[in-house]
C-alpha cells in the first residue's frame, strides 16, 4: 500500500509541474490541459484504490490511507485550479531573482501581459528566447527593426556564414552593416510571434541586441508607468 501511495504521489506531482510548465494554451502528449489533468487523476486512482483491492492488511489502515489520499487530491485539485496564480508568483519570484526577466500575467479573459522593470541603466531590458536560445535585448522603441548580434545570432542557430552584410545600421558607435535574416520563434515571457524578420549585426559592431519596433506593433499594445513597461498580447 505505501509503494502504491508513492507511485501515485509521484503522477500526480509529475503531472501538476507539467501542466503547470506548459500553461493554459499548451497540450501535453496531444491532449489539452484539462483532459491530461483528469488523466492524471484517473491513473493515480487506479494504482492506489487498485492497490487497496489487492492488499491483506487491515482495514483500519486501508481506510487511513485512502483518507490521505483525498485529503492529497483535494490539495492537488486546488493547486490546478489555482494554476494560473502559481504561475503569477513563479514568474514574480523569477523576474525579481534575474534582473531583465520578464514577469507573465494572465487576466481573467485569458489575455496577456508581460510587465519589464526598468534596470539601473534606465532602459528595459528583456530575457527573451529567440529559437530556444535565451537573449537579454533592449527593448527600444525608436529601432525599426529587431537587431541581433553577431553572437546573439550564432547562439540563436542562424547560419551567420551564409548572410550578406548589406543593409546599413546606426549604432551607438555610428554606422554599421547588417544582414536580413528570420527568427522562427521569438517570446517575451508568455507572449510568442513567429516568423518574425530581423536583422543580424556585422560581428563587433553592436553592444547587445535589439528589440524593435516590428516586434512591438505587433502587440495590442504597450504602456510605460514609472519603471515598468508593460506589454499587452
Amino acid at each position: 500500500m505505501r509503494s502504491a501511495s508513492g507511485i501515485g504521489i509521484a503522477i500526480l506531482v509529475i503531472g501538476l509541474v507539467i501542466l503547470l510548465a506548459t500553461g493554459s494554451s499548451g497540450t501535453v502528449l496531444g491532449l489539452d490541459a484539462d483532459r491530461f489533468a483528469n488523466l492524471i487523476y484517473a491513473s493515480a486512482l487506479l494504482v492506489v484504490f487498485g492497490s487497496a483491492f489487492l492488499w491483506r492488511g487491515q482495514l483500519s489502515g486501508v481506510v487511513r490511507g485512502l483518507g490521505l489520499w483525498f485529503l492529497i487530491i483535494l490539495v492537488l485539485v486546488a493547486g490546478y485550479q489555482y494554476r494560473y496564480e502559481l504561475q503569477d508568483i513563479a514568474s514574480r519570484v523569477t523576474a525579481g531573482l534575474v534582473p531583465g526577466s520578464p514577469l507573465s500575467v494572465t487576466d481573467a479573459q485569458g489575455r496577456k501581459s508581460v510587465i519589464l522593470e526598468k534596470l539601473p541603466n534606465g532602459h528595459f531590458e528583456a530575457r527573451m528566447l529567440v529559437d530556444d536560445a535565451s537573449l537579454a535585448m533592449v527593448v527600444d522603441t525608436g529601432a525599426t527593426s529587431t537587431v541581433l548580434t553577431h553572437r546573439d545570432a550564432v547562439a540563436a542557430g542562424i547560419d551567420v556564414e551564409r548572410l550578406r552584410y548589406s543593409v546599413p545600421i546606426a549604432t551607438a558607435n555610428g554606422m554599421a552593416m547588417a544582414a536580413s535574416a528570420t527568427a522562427g520563434a521569438i517570446a517575451i515571457g508568455d507572449i510568442i510571434r513567429r516568423d518574425i524578420p530581423l536583422l543580424v549585426a556585422a560581428d563587433g559592431t553592436l553592444g547587445q541586441s535589439l528589440l524593435g519596433m516590428n516586434v512591438i506593433s505587433t502587440l495590442s499594445g504597450f504602456e510605460i508607468r514609472g519603471d515598468r513597461m508593460i506589454l499587452r498580447d
